[in-house]
């Protein structure tokens, strides 16, 4: 029985992930054939926050190594998607009004891909899907930050 929980757990995780992944590089590429998953992580997150953020803070949104979101971040800037603030270290970046054109397209897809994969869902079986999830993320985090200590 165990071994089932576990094969279905991450069956699913990994099949929902890789899903996401494509969708987002399927409906981005139709904005624009340069971006990809990473970049629409990016301006999503930089989107949420209008004073902007800092290449660590993206890093820690993402979930993605920083030298990674460097490159998406300098290949942002110089499709003209994001703008740095004037600062010699930790400054903000920001989204240019390309950047927001961007955004507002990603957020009307991911709104569009949300509403599709959670169309059998009552608002109820939602609430406890997501507290699920996020307790399992937690616990497994804990359980990862404890054998990283070893």
């Amino acid at each position: 029985m165990m071994e089932n929980r576990f094969e279905n757990f991450t069956f699913y995780v990994l099949k929902a992930n890789k899903l996401i992944q494509r969708i987002k590089n399927k409906k981005i590429e139709a904005f624009d054939t340069n971006l990809k998953a990473v970049h629409v992580m990016c301006i999503h997150l930089l989107n949420a926050e209008k004073d902007g953020l800092t290449n660590a803070e993206i890093v820690r949104g993402t979930l993605e190594d920083k030298a990674a979101i460097s490159r998406a971040l300098a290949q942002l800037k110089e499709w003209g998607y994001v703008s740095y603030e004037k600062r010699e270290r930790g400054g903000k970046i920001l989204l240019t009004r390309e950047g927001k054109r961007a955004a507002d397209y990603i957020s009307q897809a991911a709104q569009q891909a949300v509403d599709i994969g959670g169309k059998d869902l009552t608002e109820a079986e939602r609430d406890i899907f997501y507290r699920c999830l996020k307790i399992i993320t937690e616990n497994l985090s804990a359980f990862y930050e404890r054998e990283d200590d070893r």
